[in-house]
This record gives C-alpha cells, structure tokens and sequence, in this order.
C-alpha cells in the first residue's frame, strides 16, 4: 500500500566528481545547536519513463531505489518550486500498479521503461536544534548517471541537497541557504538529479547537425508536407505533452486556445489527485471539465463546433461521472448544517440518524467506481482527444481577429442570454417555473463567467469586472438551487419519517426555514441585477 510524504527541499550546484564539497560549517545557522554526521549511505535507484519521456516532460519522477532508510518505490508529484508529494511503494520487481495508475492521465497506454540509473554515495548530516529534534537534513550527494534508454552516456556531478524536517517551517530553509550562499553555493539549474541525468547523457548533445537537404524535404514535398504536419500533430496528441504557445497571445483564437489549453492541463494534473481522493480534487476538475465545455461553446464561431461538440459530449459525461456522489454529499452538507442550527427544542425524533441514513442509500457512486472511470478506454480516449484538438485546433476564420472584437461579442452575447433568463424570472410568480427558471439563469451565468474568464487576458478589467459579477450572480442563484433541492429532501425524509411511526414536526421547521431563505433570495435577485446590469457587459 503506498503512502505519502510531504517533501520541501533546495538543492545546490557542488563541485566536479571527485573535489571536496564546499559545505561550510552550519553549527552557527540561526535554530542550529548540533550537526549529527549520519555516515554514508549508497544509493542506488532506477528511474522509469516512457520512451518519449512523458514523466520528465511534465516534472514528474518515477524511482526504484535501494539502499538508505528509505528503500522502495518512489513517485515524485510536483506541487509548488521546491514541494513535492513522494508517494511510496514498497519494493518489487515491476513498477507497483498504485503508482501506475497515479501517472495513467500521462502515460495513457504507453510502457514504463527503465531510461536512467543512479549511482549515489549520499553523505547526510542531521541539523537539530537544542532539543535534539531534526530541523533538516543536508547531504553532500556524488552522483554517476547512466543513461538506459534513448542512447547511451553517463554523466557525474555533485550536488548539496537540503530537506525540511516533516512539519518544520520553510522559512529554515532561507537561514540554511543564505550560510551556503556566503560558502560560494548556488541553486542548482536542475529540478531534480533525474532531469540533469536527462540533460547530461543526452546523445544529442554531441550529434552532428542533419544535412539541409534532410530538413528541406518536406518544403520540397508540396501537399505531404502539410500530410507531414498532420501527422505530427497526431504525434504530439499521443505522447500527451503540452503545446506552449510559441508567444504571447495575439489573436482572439490565441487567447481562447490559452483557456482550452489551460483546462486541459488542469485534467490531467488533477488526475492524481482524485486517485488519492485529495480534498476538493474531484469538484475542481469537475470544473475544468464545465469550463472548457462551456468554452467550446460560447466560442463557436472561433472553434468549429462540429469537431468541439462530440468532445463537449464527453465532457459533459466525465463531469456527471465526478458528480455521482458529489451532489448528494453537498445535498447531505447543507441538510447536516439545517438540522445543527436547529434549537434543540425543535428536534424530535431520529432526525439524524435518519438523514444519514437516508443519504447513504442515495449514493449511487463509489471510489472504485470512479477510479474505473479514470482507468477506462472512454476517458483516456477523451484526454488524447482533447490533446489533439489542443495540437491541431479546429479553427474557423473569426479566430485570426483581433479579440477585441471577436471576443467581446460572443461574451456580450452570453451576457444578453444571462439577461433575458434573469428577467423571465423575475416575471414568473413564486413557484416552481420561477426555480426553475432562476436555475437556468444560473447556469448561464456560470457559462458566461468562464467565457469571461478566457476573455480577461485580451479585454482586461472589463471582462475580469464581469467575471466577478457573474460569480456573485451565480452564488446566489446557486445558493437558490441549493434550497430548491434541500426542500425536495425534506419532503421525502417527512415521508420516510412518517411511514415509519416517527415525529415529522422537525422537517416540517427546516422546510419552513428554507422557504424563507429562498424568499429572501428571490427578493435580492432584483437589486442584484440591477447592480450588474449598471455595470454591464464588456
């Protein structure tokens, strides 16, 4: 079973192989009482990647290591400069299927192949502080690396690394560094021993330049060239690495090709995350899924909606697939806070235990069932979908304009959209046509917030105006909703209740309750629209 660890280090640029580390005397760094010499331990570990270096693309390190005190398998996930989660498998002889699944959103069905070894004797020492309690730890590592895959090379360095203590304060880390920086010390340029190991043994460092005929032949091929670039962008797609624009955005396809792109990124690096069921992970790629959907559809005459709709499809399954046990949960959160501010005097019955009760056998999902989804052929599919999309964008003429305009008139018609739901609204008497139309409202409004949101970068703080106008819309109709669907749970808990010979008086005080907020609600939405309205599109 693999667990985790919080890993915050720095590492510095030493001396050749071989030369004695300049690693100074760190007893007077402030917090520092005692240095521990912890001895030399031998190192030795394996790293796994696809042949096209998926992992290393994306900042990612996958290591069977032995030696040390922490021998075993090792998955590095990046999480700021300097952070990251190293997830932990024991040892075996094929890459645990744990830590497979947790880089599937990269891989997809490509091998995981040996491509470097390591060799390193890691001289540690401990820094503690007065009590004996380990500050951090600071090891003097020489390194030989040997490139098994892609070529052959090898490569040595040394390298100072220093890593937090679980639990201590980062800012330790400036007091150790500025000691080493007094010492001659430098941060080193690589991110990891794995990407200088890359970098070092790379054959194409020391290959010859190609013959300009060779580059010149698919200029001389005529239609195969552009065949040629087809089948590159095919390529691209199926090793799942990112496309940065080749500069800053200029073109109203640009910008929203910088969203889709951006959605697309937060899919995939997200996918780990829901595997290890990380807080908040599953709603926030919930929403990369809506946003991008959304996108393809307020920019439709920018991107071609026959080739974007199908995949909008597939978004908007993998979405309710995320959603299966989300809904109720939330459902079941604003039922548990009702029942909580409930004097007490007001509560008769099992009231809870028959709300848990109840939720539980409304939740339809399971961890095994989404884990599934994200291991099945329908979504991986979707990620390579959308990859190639993001390579070879279906763009239509409007997408060379400038975004001022472009841009502008698909949100203002989004807006206009927003406007006329609103108002129908308003107009509907309260009841269930009126919920239902503020519900619609609100899924404009989220739409027009994410079509706003693309247009932020071109039109400036008139679209990041309304971002935040349509957010503040969007709460309330949310919160609106919210009460629609925790009534309509209340009337079936009454109902279950009352079959069972139980009080029903507690739910008939909670549906009271929410009836008025949501007449509060509805009476807000006038002023609120009006405020918005004032401001307007952009």
């Amino acid at each position: 079973m693999a667990d985790t660890k919080r890993e915050i280090e720095r590492k510095y640029e030493g001396p050749p192989a071989g030369g004695d580390a300049p690693l100074p005397d760190l007893t007077d760094v402030p917090g520092v009482s005692g240095v521990i010499d912890k001895g030399v331990a031998e190192l030795d570990a394996t790293y796994y990647d696809t042949a096209d270096q998926r992992l290393a693309t994306a900042s990612l390190t996958l290591r069977r290591r032995t030696g040390g005190d922490d021998a075993g398998w090792h998955l590095k996930l990046p999480v700021s400069e300097g952070v990251r989660d190293e997830i932990r498998a024991p040892l075996s002889d094929t890459v645990p299927e744990d830590l497979t699944a947790l880089v599937r959103s990269r891989i997809r069905e490509a091998e995981l192949v040996p491509v470097v070894r390591l060799l390193s004797a890691r001289d540690i020492r401990h820094l503690v502080d007065a009590s004996g309690t380990l500050l951090a730890e600071v090891s003097v590592d020489r390194v030989r690396a040997e490139r098994l895959s892609g070529g052959a090379g090898s490569a040595e360095w040394t390298e100072i690394e220093v890593e937090l203590a679980d639990d201590g304060d980062p800012a330790f880390l400036d007091k150790v560094e500025k000691k080493l920086r007094k010492a001659g010390l430098t941060r080193s340029a690589s991110a990891s021993k794995l990407a200088k190991a890359l970098h070092d043994t790379d054959p194409r460092k020391s290959a010859k330049p190609e013959k300009a005929e060779k580059t010149g032949k698919a200029e001389k091929t005529g239609k195969a060239g552009k065949a040629d670039q087809v089948a590159d962008a095919s390529t691209a797609a199926t090793a799942a690495k990112p496309e940065p624009p080749d500069s800053a955005p200029r073109t109203a396809g640009d910008h929203v090709l910088a969203y889709v792109r951006a959605q697309r990124d937060a899919i995939v690096e997200l996918d780990p995350a829901v595997r290890r069921d990380v807080p908040d992970s599953v709603h926030r790629m919930r929403v990369a899924t809506r946003r991008l959907r959304s996108t393809f559809r307020s920019y439709g005459k920018i991107l071609d909606r026959t080739v974007t709709d199908p995949t909008g499809v597939e978004l908007k399954w993998l979405a309710a697939e995320l959603g299966v046990d989300r809904d109720q949960e939330v459902l079941t959160e604003h039922l548990t806070a009702a029942l909580d501010d409930l004097p007490s005097d007001l509560v008769t019955g099992p009231v809870q235990a028959r709300v848990s009760t109840w939720s539980g056998a409304r939740r339809s999902g399971s961890r095994q069932r989404l884990i599934a989804v994200l291991d099945g052929k329908r979504y991986l599919d979707l990620l390579t979908t959308l990859d190639t999309l993001v390579a070879g964008p279906p763009l239509l003429e409007a997408a060379s304009k400038k975004p001022e305009k472009v841009i502008a008139k698909a949100v203002r018609k989004d807006f206009k959209k927003v406007a006329d739901l609103v108002g129908e609204a308003l107009e509907l008497p309260p009841g269930s046509e009126r919920d239902l139309a503020m519900h619609d409202a609100r899924k404009k409004a989220k739409r027009t917030r994410y079509a706003a949101e693309a247009a932020t970068p071109a039109l400036g703080n008139t679209a990041a105006d309304l971002v935040k106008s349509m957010k503040s819309l969007q709460t309330l109709l949310g919160d609106h909703q919210d009460s629609v669907m925790v009534r309509g749970a209340l009337r079936e808990l009454a109902t279950e209740a009352h079959e069972a010979g139980e009080n029903a008086f507690t739910y008939g005080v909670l549906y009271g309750r929410q009836e008025q907020h949501a007449a509060a609600l509805e009476a807000a939405l006038p002023g609120e629209w009006e405020a918005i309205e004032d401001k307007g599109a952009v």
